[in-house]
């Protein structure tokens, strides 16, 4: 994999997970309500459920690529389209991240747990690991090598996770703020939206 193809991947992939969807959610829910010690375990199930829906992911992705070219180009475009999509409902969210304070006790391994629960069964998930991995992939290479060098997702997800919890966890006024969380979405959608039209034109220039 060129650098230019893993630096396009690590961009859009870190604003593609610091989207506030049920998993952060969780993360920031459980911050909230009990600090920063959630910060690790949230952390560590976070990469475990990304972990097990990439997997899923990438035994259908395998098939439809060895499959069909058209198919694949297919998927292609249809994934840059759910970036387009992702990009216009971050964007209008507007100032709102709906997460309250979770003040039961649980263990570490049970926030853990549920942490892995929420991301792995998500359906939304694995609709994103089977829309948006395809575009950085080469048909004409040798697929599970190029998965295997897209890990560092993981490594990502689990540094988006630690990340949240610390601030949810030390700097509550601004993960409740409505101001800073509209900058963020807009900001955010804006990429997204960006991403999802360069992918198009980057097809139709081939």
């Amino acid at each position: 994999m060129s650098f230019e193809n893993w630096a396009a991947f690590a961009a859009a992939s870190t604003i593609l997970l610091i989207i506030p969807g049920p998993t952060i959610l969780l993360v920031v829910s459980y911050a909230l309500g009990q600090g920063w010690r959630t910060a690790l375990p949230m952390a560590v199930g976070v990469a475990l459920g990304d972990f097990t829906a990439m997997t899923l992911s990438m035994l259908g992705i395998g098939a439809l690529l060895a499959a069909s070219a058209t198919v694949f180009t297919i998927l292609k475009l249809i994934g840059a389209g759910y970036l387009i999509y992702l990009g216009v409902k971050l964007f209008r969210a507007g100032g709102a991240l709906k997460a309250e304070p979770r003040t039961d006790a649980v263990s570490s391994a049970k926030m853990m747990a549920h942490a892995w629960l929420v991301t792995a069964l998500n359906p939304k998930s694995i609709t994103f690991f089977v829309a948006f991995l395809p575009q950085f992939l080469d048909r004409h290479a040798d697929f599970w090598t190029q998965m295997l060098t897209r890990d560092d997702l993981l490594a990502l997800a689990f540094a988006n996770a630690f990340g949240y919890a610390l601030i949810a966890a030390r700097a509550r006024n601004v993960v409740r703020n409505p101001k800073a969380i509209r900058i963020f979405n807009r900001t955010g959608g804006t990429l997204l939206v960006g991403a999802g039209i360069a992918t198009v034109a980057m097809r139709s220039s081939n």
